[in-house]
């Protein structure tokens, strides 16, 4: 078994790439997994603290920078699940900053293996999370 801890998201290089010209414009950035508003299921991408986390909210880790966050009503679904943070061509019906450079973050997912769920990076609860920067 590995050392490292099991990633619950990752981000593909194209993604990576659309969050350096989001980063360049905006600042630090956050994610936040829709719960099926706007734009169905989507990942919706944020100035950092422009959406406020609370108790209803699990941090899942970071991606290319950016902290990643679902409600924790929707991890209970997808807890199973490994997410991949891709980017693909069209508009989305959201807020999400990426809407105006013509493409939309979207979310490719896998179960994980029996190993790997041995092996889970933890989550943060909102609190927990909240709790950490304030420190």
């Amino acid at each position: 078994m590995s050392s490292k801890p099991t990633p619950r998201v990752l981000i593909t290089p194209a993604a990576e790439a659309t969050i350096d010209v989001l980063r360049e414009e905006h600042g630090p950035l956050m994610f936040h997994q829709s719960g099926g508003c706007c734009d169905g299921s989507s990942p919706m991408c944020f100035t950092k603290g422009e959406f406020r986390i609370g108790g209803n909210d699990v941090w899942l880790g970071q991606i290319h920078g950016c902290d990643f966050f679902m409600s924790t009503s929707q991890f209970e679904y997808w807890q199973h699940t490994q997410l991949t943070v891709d980017v693909t061509k069209g508009r989305g019906a959201s807020f999400s900053l990426e809407i105006p450079l013509g493409v939309r973050f979207l979310i490719r997912s896998r179960l994980f293996t029996e190993e790997e769920s041995r092996n889970m990076a933890p989550v943060l609860e909102g609190e927990e999370y909240l709790a950490g920067q304030t420190q």
